[in-house]
């Protein structure tokens, strides 16, 4: 007699199953660095295309040979220190005991929020973050996206905190010194890294538990006339609810982490072409600097997705010498 047995269908890991709050995906958790750097960045995902390097691992197999990745494209532009944010150690964990916003903030961070306009603001916040520094544990950086000068054809940015790594009083100084300019994406990450990819899933809608949760279809013959992309069995009478068991519903948009993601090359499309012929689809063109990074990511065309160093990490290895990008990103028509 056969086994009565198979593995669950979907994961337990990802529970509630519910669209995100925003379509900015937030990081929780910054990993310890002794440089003073910023931990994270930011990008506009592009698309995937595929690139021809040259294999420099000399662990490889494949050492010294021509391999083909896969890799997706992301639009880095600068990013604005528009403000910093101060964090002491309190009874429910980081609390913050001090802000500062520069005092010259993009005309474009007018759709997003009303700046302070009390006059002496700047000099009396500072004041204020002076008399707490030895209380800080952690210092942040309110940086603001630029999209305005991408190819995506919006202005309104998106702000949102960027954990400084070293020690609190390294930190609060690098913080003050940025106050207002702009940090580039070479600053945080050189070709070979490791990045964290965090960013929201494309959503698609309310789906059935086969979509959902990959449960196997019932075959299609007259004992199963109640339905065949369906469960058997939603559960006992009592409990009136079993948690864990398939149902329809909500699918995609979710909040994701794909770790340990290595970045194969950062390019700057002023200086080399990386533009398809007609441009790249759904997206546009790319205007400022971009980073390749191996494998797919999570998110649609034109989505935030963030970068941060890796809180998993792994030891380096060197990346392959890149020496054909494809910009073959949509089917050529025939005849």
């Amino acid at each position: 007699m056969a086994k009565g047995h198979r593995p669950r269908r979907g994961s337990r890991a990802y529970y509630p199953r519910k669209r995100a709050r925003s379509i900015v995906a937030r990081i929780r958790r910054w990993p310890k660095v002794n440089s003073v750097v910023p931990l994270g960045f930011a990008g506009y995902k592009v698309g995937m295309v595929h690139v021809v390097g040259v294999e420099m691992n000399k662990n490889s197999p494949f050492y010294g040979q021509e391999r083909v990745y896969p890799v997706t494209v992301v639009e880095v532009p600068p990013l604005r220190v528009v403000g910093i944010r101060v964090y002491a150690s309190g009874f429910y964990g980081l609390k913050a005991i001090g802000e500062l916003w520069a005092p010259k903030l993009p005309e474009d961070l007018k759709r997003v929020f009303t700046a302070p306009k009390k006059e002496n603001y700047f000099e009396e916040q500072r004041k204020k973050i002076e008399e707490v520094r030895d209380k800080v544990q952690e210092v942040r950086l309110i940086v603001a996206t630029q999209p305005r000068i991408t190819g995506l054809g919006k202005k309104k940015p998106e702000v949102f905190e960027i954990a400084v790594g070293g020690s609190p009083s390294e930190a609060l100084e690098f913080a003050l010194n940025r106050l207002g300019k702009e940090i580039d994406v070479g600053e945080v990450f050189k070709e070979g890294d490791y990045v964290d990819v965090i960013a929201v899933s494309k959503g698609k809608g309310f789906q059935g538990v086969v979509k959902r949760f990959g449960v196997m279809e019932m075959p299609r013959w007259h004992k199963h006339r109640k339905g065949h992309r369906r469960i058997g069995s939603v559960g006992p009478q009592g409990p009136a609810i079993m948690f864990y068991t398939p149902f329809p519903g909500q699918t995609g948009f979710h909040q994701r982490t794909e770790y340990n993601k290595r970045i194969l090359k950062i390019g700057d499309a002023s200086s080399e072409n990386i533009n398809p012929p007609g441009g790249w689809p759904h997206y546009g063109l790319i205007r400022t600097k971009y980073i390749l990074v191996e494998g797919s990511i999570p998110g649609a065309i034109k989505r935030l997705v963030k970068l941060r160093m890796p809180i998993r990490l792994r030891k380096p290895v060197d990346p392959p010498k890149v020496v054909y990008i494809s910009t073959q990103s949509w089917p050529q028509a025939s005849g």
